[in-house]
């Protein structure tokens, strides 16, 4: 499982002229799933998220969590995130999710971060979304369950 986690002031996800999904501060993140991952993965991911800290304290410290600023989560489900550009130069999605198993992790982690007390909005599952971001800092990271960076 793969996350690229951005710091947000807002965040808003679009499915064709309706907003499905917004945030306030705090995370947008940006989820691709792949055919190996298990809810161990959704618990680490989860886990990670909740508790990166990279929001600032008094001390303009990246010292505070999205949970500790009472800051708001978006999920966005992006199996592009699997897609392997080494040959040619079209993408080969091959490692990502089916689109069932993909579906039934992204509910999972959306619920774990419910779970947590974090408020969550979520994108749309498979639809054609316009995503838009503030990005505070800017301050992205990326994350992957199985440690590949």
């Amino acid at each position: 499982m793969r996350a690229v986690v951005q710091r947000v002031s807002s965040s808003s996800v679009t499915v064709d002229g309706a907003v499905v999904g917004k945030t306030k501060q705090g995370l947008l993140v940006l989820l691709g799933l792949t055919d190996t991952d298990t809810a161990e993965d959704v618990q680490y991911i989860c886990e990670k998220v909740s508790h990166l800290r990279i929001f600032e304290d008094e001390e303009d410290k990246m010292n505070l969590s999205v949970m500790d600023v009472g800051g708001e989560v978006c999920v966005v489900s992006q199996f592009t995130l699997y897609g392997d550009a080494r040959k040619g130069r079209r993408p080969n999605f091959m490692k990502a999710a089916p689109p069932t198993m993909a579906e039934r992790l992204y509910l999972e982690i959306v619920e774990a971060f419910k779970e947590k007390g974090l408020p969550v909005s979520t994108g749309q599952f498979q639809a054609h979304m316009q995503v838009s971001l503030v990005n505070d800092g800017p301050v992205t990271i990326l994350l992957d369950s199985s440690k590949e960076f």
